[in-house]
């Protein structure tokens, strides 16, 4: 499959828990306002750009996300399905999409992580 036809085939998929997140406008600066954390950077960046490192760079090849196709698929949810989150939201969401859409993760196994987080957040 083509880059330009994984990209149309990505971009219709709803998921349900990144809906949710753009329903919800659930981003950093919100968040960090709430729970009085200065830090403009959110927590979860350096693991973002970690996650994509480990996938531009992994040995598990480009049958599951290429460095291409990534970022090819980043920039074109971030301007359509999720154009209302600011960056770097729309890049997590973006590539929680990607891999989701990929099976590399199922809808339900996202949902619990995201429960998990959400969680501990609210514990802490």
């Amino acid at each position: 499959m083509s880059t330009s036809e994984n990209l149309c085939s990505i971009e219709p998929v709803e998921i349900a828990p990144l809906a949710k997140i753009v329903e919800r406008h659930q981003v950093w600066s919100h968040m960090a306002a709430k729970y009085g954390v200065e830090n403009p950077v959110p927590p979860w960046k350096t693991s973002l750009d970690g996650i994509c490192d480990a996938l531009d760079q992994g040995g598990c090849g480009p049958e599951i996300l290429s460095f291409v196709d990534r970022r090819n698929e980043e920039d074109t949810l971030s301007a359509t399905v999720y154009s209302n989150l600011p960056y770097p939201e729309n890049q997590l969401v973006s590539l929680a999409h990607s891999l989701v859409a990929r099976g590399v993760i199922d809808e339900t196994e996202l949902q619990e992580r995201l429960t998990g987080i959400r969680a501990r957040l609210e514990a802490g």
